[in-house]
């Protein structure tokens, strides 16, 4: 932060204190109760089926127990949108109605961050909005009469226009490129956010002219980019035109309608996705508001993993993805490349195809909100449309059609991934050819499957280890670390009292070391980001260090959050451990010492001894209280 200073330390605890970490989080991916007062879901970072991401809202933790990552609020907001520290801390602070303070390295006051110096990803998220409002102003100008006419025709009236911050990009070469200069950004930020580019004299114009505008949100609701649609026959551009790749929009994962629509995604555990930003907002009108779009590709993988996220796509929550095709031999097309991405979804995927081939937009103008609702409830499944879809192109009178398409269709079923249905649709596919005997297809599709009988597979209940002495040690010392980290303020004292020498895991004794570094358990203020900072600039063991915010947020394994029971009882058991192998150290020791010739010194390990094996039976029923010996 050269220049203007860093932020004072007790202003980043302040967004810490004032950002809920859970309605964060919960804007990118749905979140379910995992017990003990944390939430989980499917990791933001890595592609994975069960959810192992973990958020801690009491301690203001998040941790992925798949992938390792993990930390505090600010540092999701980094990782997630590619953000410095101090920006991601400036983003928060603005949400969070905190007036950060900067600070020169001797603590005198200095001057915060100005518009020339803002973080990249601020200032264009600043141009975009900038932008969405120029546009909305100019929709209301007399030159925007074609793109409200447009609007009308489909049934969108100046509320919904409004709704959906529609705007128009005015005929001027550099209207918009001159309106934001005025505010002070730079060319070099203007082509860098896709607002304006470089004509072929090396002078900056706008990138949209006369066309209908749609701004294109994040799951925050940050405006990151546009979508443009062409309304003058002269106009020699593409029918859509959208904002190119930029630090903000990538295409791959942008959905358009999906911050407005990621509540009742979750909500609903149903996904609609159409094709076009009037069929979103026609759905959205029609009460379908879990409608989104991809903007300026095909829906792939990526748009695939955001809604898996926002769906909680996993076997426990089984939830729904329809999409609307057109009825068209493009819509067909569409269908059959959405089948072979179709296996990343846990979740039922579904067609909706319109009979006479209207898209949801087409049809809301045809015959109102409630055919809109009724295309969607009259879905069919994907694989059932795939099917039919591709029968059409085979003749079924004859042998050879039917063996052909045998062949072909066949490949799909073995795709199919609920095991159970596989069956089922192979004497369905025998009924759709017309084979009196179903078996030849069942059977075909069993072998393409890999011979699995089509039947899900029982799942056999895995073997618990025998635990030994050592595995049980290790798992004390776990709770332990993780107690002092999430709990100090009841670990306290009693935790501090067993040195980590006596630890037999190398990393949990390096917590433990950095726990005491930091100035015990007993010392600490509070059990959030703040004190795992401080016990991990205390940490020397990288291993140890990693495995932080894990302990951090992997719940204790207590019937309630933090029960000082459980807690008191853990410390105990911790202790007691230490103490029994001290015992037999002495023992040990006892055994080499001669009492005749070092009596005094035999009698004092002695009578440490006798206090030691005291000290033991007395931790050990402590311990009883609420743990299992």
């Amino acid at each position: 932060m050269a220049g203007r200073g860093r932020i004072r330390a007790a202003d980043i605890a302040l967004v810490r204190e004032r950002t809920k970490i859970d309605e964060i989080i919960g804007e990118h991916l749905q979140l379910k109760r995992a017990g003990g007062g944390s939430l989980k879901g499917l990791c933001p970072f890595h592609d994975e089926k069960s959810p192992s991401f973990q958020v801690t809202p009491s301690r203001g933790l998040y941790h992925c127990f798949g992938c390792g990552v993990g930390g505090d609020v600010i540092r999701f907001i980094q990782e997630i949108d590619h953000l410095s520290f101090s920006e991601a801390v400036e983003l928060l602070a603005g949400r969070a109605g905190v007036d950060l303070k900067y600070e020169d390295d001797g603590g005198r006051a200095t001057a915060g961050p100005d518009r020339a110096h803002a973080g990249q990803r601020a200032r264009l998220v600043a141009a975009n909005s900038a932008a969405a409002d120029f546009y909305a102003a100019q929709l209301m100008t007399p030159d925007a009469a074609p793109a409200r006419t447009f609007l009308a025709e489909r049934g969108f009236d100046r509320q919904v226009a409004l709704d959906f911050n529609c705007g128009y990009a005015p005929g001027g070469w550099d209207t918009l490129t001159r309106h934001l200069r005025g505010l002070g950004y730079t060319q070099e930020e203007l082509v860098t956010g896709g607002l304006a580019k470089e004509s072929s004299r090396g002078t900056l114009i706008d990138r949209f002219h006369r066309r209908l505008i749609w701004p294109i949100r994040d799951l925050t609701g940050d405006v990151i980019g546009f979508g443009a649609r062409k309304l003058m026959d002269d106009d020699p551009g593409p029918k859509y035109l959208n904002t190119p790749e930029t630090p903000l929009y990538k295409k791959s994962s942008v959905l358009y309608g999906v911050e407005r629509a990621k509540r009742d995604i979750a909500r609903n555990h149903q996904a609609v996705v159409v094709e076009g930003y009037t069929d979103v907002m026609a759905c959205h009108v029609a009460g379908v508001t879990t409608a989104v779009a991809s903007c300026g590709t095909a829906f792939g993988p990526e748009h695939i993993n955001v809604l898996r996220r926002l769906l909680m796509d996993q076997d426990e929550f089984r939830g729904e993805v329809v999409y609307t095709f057109d009825g068209d031999a493009a819509g067909q097309a569409a269908a059959m490349k959405s089948f072979k991405e179709d296996q990343r979804f846990v979740a039922q995927t579904f067609v909706a195809v319109e009979q006479e081939g209207r898209d949801p937009c087409e049809l809301r103008q045809a015959h109102g909100d409630a055919a809109v609702r009724d295309l969607i409830a009259r879905r069919t499944p994907l694989i059932e449309f795939v099917l039919r879809t591709t029968l059409e192109g085979y003749d079924l009178d004859t042998v050879e059609g039917r063996v052909a398409a045998l062949d072909k269709t066949a490949p799909l079923l073995a795709q199919i991934k609920d095991h159970a249905l596989r069956p089922a649709y192979a004497r369905r596919l025998a009924g759709l050819l017309g084979l009196p005997d179903e078996t030849e297809v069942v059977a075909r599709v069993r072998q393409l499957a890999g011979g699995d009988g089509g039947a899900e597979r029982p799942r056999s209940r895995p073997r618990m280890p025998q635990r030994s002495p050592d595995d049980a040690a290790i798992e004390v010392e776990r709770e332990a670390v993780k107690a002092a980290l999430q709990c100090p303020e009841i670990a306290g004292p009693q935790f501090d009292a067993v040195e980590p020498s006596a630890y037999t895991h190398p990393d949990y004794a390096a917590v433990a070391a950095a726990v005491a570094a930091a100035g015990g358990a007993a010392a600490a203020t509070d059990s959030g980001p703040a004190w795992l900072d401080e016990v991990s600039a205390h940490c020397d063991r990288e291993s140890a260090k990693a495995m932080l915010t894990a302990l951090a947020v992997e719940p204790l394994h207590a019937v309630g959050e933090n029960d000082p029971l459980y807690v008191n009882a853990l410390m105990a058991r911790l202790h007691e451990m230490a103490t029994v192998r001290e015992i037999a150290a002495l023992k040990g020791k006892l055994q080499r010492t001669n009492p005749v010739e070092a009596q005094d010194e035999y009698m004092r390990s002695f009578k440490k001894l006798m206090d030691l094996e005291q000290l033991a039976i007395s931790l050990r029923k402590r311990a009883a209280g609420g743990l299992t010996p």
